[in-house]
């Protein structure tokens, strides 16, 4: 890998110009979903894999390339569709695999540190351990090749048709496993059990692949605590989880997390410490959603597209939802008795007992763009939906609020969020289909640097289905600082 950049890791914004961000392609894993294990392994329906990797996320994996690391794609695309092996450029492991130390493939790293034999032998260990894997299994896996011992822990199985142990289908939203937060990589801990083998490999990644070596003192961990499992909880023991999706850097000094589904209050309560005392932020506003598996983390319900846009649900905003056939007075008993409740408590480092509460998710967002981002236009809001009921929740689901900023204005998103495309045009957002972009990429008719105030669709039948948008399936790792 190029080791030239002298920056590998920070993150200070979610809308600075993205430079390098890690990724996992849909591997055959994935493909080995069955209805009966679908709710454990936190997927809500089976996918049908190769329409989710050739229609669906080769398409991200190639607008990534062309934004970070345009030298690896440009002009190659038709050579690429058209190979008798198209695929092989998307896998790790092979000869024509694109290898862009930008884009960055964990299956990748992971074979990196399988290199060494120490590493190789600790992993299995842990891996055979933790799945109760017979002797013969961990020998068998010890005498694999880096790459194919690579592709069997994280897929399930040595080859493609007989499954080891489960598969690992949520590798494919890397922002879980950890965040970078100014120059420094929070490692998380999973709330389910169908994902503490992503937790393990990325703690193995990070303190030993040569990339992140600069960074070793940068990588954090929740504090390992003795009393946490001994006191009661609501009817079972007190659980200190954190996932990367409810984990935001708004600023170099202003963090927001959130208490979810998945991420909780032991947690957050030893994270603001440990970042306060290391003086890593200044202020960290706490989100607390209710614990819904359609909400999952914040950033199902709001991510930042420009200094002064947000797109969220209407559902936790100060306005009242407009239900469609509903009368005015209807519509006022709905609002009163919502169950929609958010909870937002912030802390200051230099005074953590004097906290801030805010009334509303919108009263923060604007007060971030204002006061922490200094923008002086008017804070506009995008709406899931349009605001219209029932589209406003459909589209919630299949993640319409859940965007990565490819740099300020410029956002991924699903191509199935119809009323939402809606209201981001009317927000005066420029539309474009991938397949699109992508044909004027090539034909060097419009550049990246180019775009402005854009959202580009990405096909979503099957990778909506998985439960994530493309804010999930990203964990960048360097943004340009927007200030």
């Amino acid at each position: 890998m190029s080791h030239k950049e002298k920056k590998i890791v920070q993150v200070s914004s979610e809308i600075g110009r993205l430079r390098r961000l890690l990724v996992h392609s849909p591997d055959s894993g994935v493909g080995k979903v069955v209805p009966s294990k679908a709710q454990d392994w936190l997927f809500e329906d089976i996918v049908h894999l190769e329409t989710m990797r050739k229609k669906e996320y080769d398409y991200y994996t190639k607008i990534l390339l062309y934004f970070l690391d345009p030298q690896k794609i440009r002009g190659r695309l038709r050579e690429i569709d058209a190979a008798e092996s198209s695929r092989d450029f998307y896998k790790p492991g092979n000869s024509a695999f694109y290898g862009s130390d930008k884009v960055v493939e964990l299956e990748w790293l992971l074979a990196d540190i399988l290199q060494d034999q120490e590493i190789k032998l600790k992993i299995v260990s842990a891996v055979c351990a933790v799945e109760g894997c017979s002797y013969a299994t961990e020998n068998q896996l010890l005498k694999l090749s880096p790459p194919l011992l690579s592709k069997a822990i994280i897929s399930g199985s040595i080859d493609d048709d007989h499954l080891i142990f489960p598969p690992i289908p949520n590798f494919i939203f890397t922002r879980d496993i950890g965040i970078v937060i100014n120059e420094y990589v929070l490692l998380n801990k999973p709330a389910k059990t169908a994902r503490f083998r992503e937790a393990l490999l990325a703690k193995y990644i990070f303190f030993n692949h040569p990339l992140f070596a600069a960074y070793r003192d940068n990588i954090l961990e929740i504090p390992d605590i003795v009393h946490h499992f001994l006191l009661p909880g609501d009817g079972e023991e007190k659980k200190v989880t954190l996932e990367g999706g409810d984990v935001m850097v708004v600023h170099k000094e202003h963090l927001l997390v959130g208490i979810s589904e998945r991420t909780t209050m032991e947690a957050v309560h030893l994270l603001i410490n440990m970042l306060f005392e290391k003086n890593i932020v200044k202020k960290i506003s706490v989100i607390k959603i209710p614990r819904r598996r359609d909400y999952m983390h914040i950033d199902t319900i709001f991510t930042q597209v420009k200094r002064n846009v947000w797109v969220m649900l209407g559902s936790f905003s100060k306005k009242v939802i407009k239900h469609e056939g509903a009368d005015a007075v209807e519509r006022i008993l709905e609002g009163s008795k919502r169950e929609e409740k958010i909870r937002i408590i912030q802390f200051r480092k230099k005074a953590p007992e004097n906290p801030v509460y805010f009334d509303n998710l919108e009263d923060l967002l604007i007060d971030i763009s204002e006061n922490d981002l200094e923008c002086k236009s008017k804070v506009k809001f995008i709406y899931s939906g349009n605001n219209q009921f029932p589209f406003d929740s459909r589209e919630q689901w299949t993640d319409s609020c859940n965007l990565l900023a490819l740099k300020e204005g410029v956002v991924l998103g699903y191509d199935r969020n119809d009323k939402t495309i809606e209201a981001f045009r009317e927000a005066g957002f420029t539309i474009v289909h991938v397949k699109e972009l992508l044909d004027q990429f090539e034909k060097e008719e419009v550049m990246p640097d180019d775009l402005e105030n854009t959202l580009i669709l990405i096909p979503s039948a099957e990778l909506s289905r998985a439960r994530g948008g493309f804010h999930c399936m990203s964990m960048p790792l360097l943004r340009e600082d927007i200030n």
